[in-house]
């Protein structure tokens, strides 16, 4: 891993036991020569140190560390600690780092000589950020356009190369030279490792490298054209004519030149769509071939005679069930063995005794229309004979009556004697 010098904020960069000045002293002293001297201050050093290492290392994003860059990061109070490389050797012997030849001893790779270091991290971020970038279409990439897309991921061109070689050794990259241009191929999502450099991708890489050199060319001679315009303009005003005649025509034949190079660059325009189109049109054929083998598959048990066989069972089914709906709904659950014809007769002698039963003395409807005046002097005669006679008591009983029934009420209590009857006559009720 990479550590480029620099100072941070101590309280968040360093332990707590950093601002302790005696711990501090013996954590930057010198190793003691053999292990077996002191095993437990040798294991206090390392078990500080390691962690200290690893985690500076991941803060700055680094891949790469050498042993001087560490003494100017662990710099205090003008003093550098004494015994990292002896840290460092015990990290390299448990794996926790390893050295560059190592390293690239592990990688089939014939541009190792082109710089290559030991690597902690960034091979996941480079792939992610390639990945979401608008390049991620490219089949190929140069490494310059690499080294622009990937600035935010890898800080100097040492950490793009640690994080290609990683790539390259989990099979997600492949680098590869062409034509003394070093070229970069990713592997595509769903690929388990990336494919080989072909034909076609060369041939693809060289008509999108033609496209973007022509396109710069035709902006460049646009812009000479403005240029010779201007001049032409400038030299008139002047009164230079036979200048501004020059001027104008090298500008037509920039002009020329232009509309020739961006005929040009329509043509590989066009070609590239047509390539596109076709890789469209190939995995569009293999979704296909996929769906009609999964078809195949799926309907492999199924026949016209089986479909036919599986129909008539249903609409069996059916049937069947529909007539023991039909069983269901005309069933009747009558256990009293009563005939319904009488109790419909029982039920409409009901029904008329309960028309007579209403309350005694209560007139009938009149069948008549009422007259369409509103005074009662226009009522007719033949309307109000036909109402009954107001009743002189609310209960339908005459004084006479009430005189005789009260008459056979007495007291018959023997301790009471004849002159304790009650003989006052009650008022009427009013």
């Amino acid at each position: 891993m990479s550590i480029h010098p620099g100072r941070q904020d101590e309280s968040t960069e360093f332990p707590p036991d950093w601002a302790d000045d005696e711990r501090m002293s013996f954590l930057f002293s010198a190793f003691k020569e053999n292990r077996e001297v002191n095993t437990a201050d040798w294991d206090s050093k390392i078990d500080f140190w390691t962690p200290l290492v690893i985690s500076s290392c991941r803060r700055r994003g680094a891949v790469c560390v050498n042993l001087n860059e560490l003494n100017q990061i662990f710099r205090r109070k003008n003093h550098v600690p004494l015994g990292l490389g002896t840290v460092v050797q015990a990290m390299a012997r448990c794996g926790k780092v390893q050295k560059e030849s190592e390293f690239a001893a592990n990688v089939d790779s014939g541009w190792l000589s082109w710089g290559v270091g030991l690597l902690l991290e960034k091979a996941a971020e480079l792939l992610g950020a390639y990945r979401r970038s608008p390049l991620a279409s490219r089949t190929l990439l140069s490494f310059p356009e690499l080294r622009v897309l990937c600035s935010h991921v890898c800080q100097d061109e040492t950490t793009l190369c640690l994080a290609l070689l990683q790539l390259q050794r989990e099979k997600q990259v492949t680098v590869s030279l062409h034509e003394g241009e070093k070229i970069v191929k990713f592997s595509q999502p769903g690929q388990g490792c990336v494919s080989p450099v072909s034909d076609v991708d060369l041939g693809i890489y060289q008509l999108q490298r033609s496209e973007k050199l022509l396109g710069e060319r035709v902006e460049e001679l646009g812009l000479e054209a403005e240029r010779c315009r201007d001049e032409a303009k400038a030299l008139l005003r002047e009164g230079k004519k036979s200048q501004a005649l020059r001027c104008l025509r090298g500008r037509k034949r920039v002009e020329k030149r232009a509309d020739g190079l961006y005929a040009q660059l329509e043509t590989i325009k066009g070609i590239l769509d047509r390539i596109a189109h076709s890789q469209t049109d190939r995995l569009v054929m293999q979704a296909y071939q996929a769906g009609v083998a999964a078809l195949r598959v799926s309907l492999k048990d199924v026949t016209v005679e089986r479909a036919e066989s599986l129909v008539d069972q249903i609409q069996e089914l059916c049937d069947s069930q529909d007539e023991v709906n039909q069983t269901l709904a005309g069933a009747t659950l009558d256990s009293s063995g009563v005939d319904t014809e009488e109790l419909e007769e029982e039920l409409k002698s009901l029904l008329d005794e309960s028309a007579t039963d209403g309350q005694p003395g209560l007139p009938q409807v009149p069948s008549e229309p009422l007259p369409s005046g509103g005074a009662s002097s226009a009522l007719s005669d033949s309307f109000l004979d036909s109402l009954p006679p107001v009743p002189h008591s609310p209960f339908g009983i005459t004084d006479e009556e009430l005189d005789r029934e009260l008459s056979r009420l007495t007291i018959a209590d023997p301790g009471v004697s004849q002159r304790g009857r009650i003989s006052k006559r009650p008022e009427t009720a009013q």
